[in-house]
């Protein structure tokens, strides 16, 4: 895992960058929140969907729930990039779309719309 800050509109972002998959249940979610904020200080993360378990696209498995709760519990704001368009659950087209309009959470298509809306006071 490879972690690179940007300031932005006097923010401070954490972009992480991982050939490995970080993030597959709730215990490795917060082991991952613990580890970008004691690195870096930051509470708003960039995080490829390849870094995320193929589950978490599953709601039946309800782990997407599961982990981003704890990212609203810890007040860190994450934006997930990558083609969404794969997927053709209308629930987790539903569930994107709610997210993105929230204030948390995003799944978005690259890495500067992901440093845009988080960078949002």
């Amino acid at each position: 895992m490879k972690i690179n800050t940007v300031k932005e509109n006097n923010i401070e972002i954490a972009i992480v960058n991982s050939s490995d998959i970080l993030i597959t249940d709730v215990q490795s979610a917060l082991d991952f929140i613990a580890t970008v904020d004691y690195q870096t200080g930051c509470n708003r993360v960039v995080l490829d969907k390849s870094a995320i378990c193929e589950e978490f696209f599953n709601l039946s498995t309800k782990i997407a729930g599961e982990i981003l709760q704890k990212f609203i519990n810890y007040r860190t704001k994450i934006a997930i990039v990558g083609d969404f368009s794969e997927y053709t659950s209308k629930s987790l087209k539903d569930f994107i779309y709610e997210c993105n309009k929230g204030k948390d959470i995003f799944f978005l298509s690259d890495e500067n719309q992901a440093i845009e809306k988080l960078s949002i006071i």
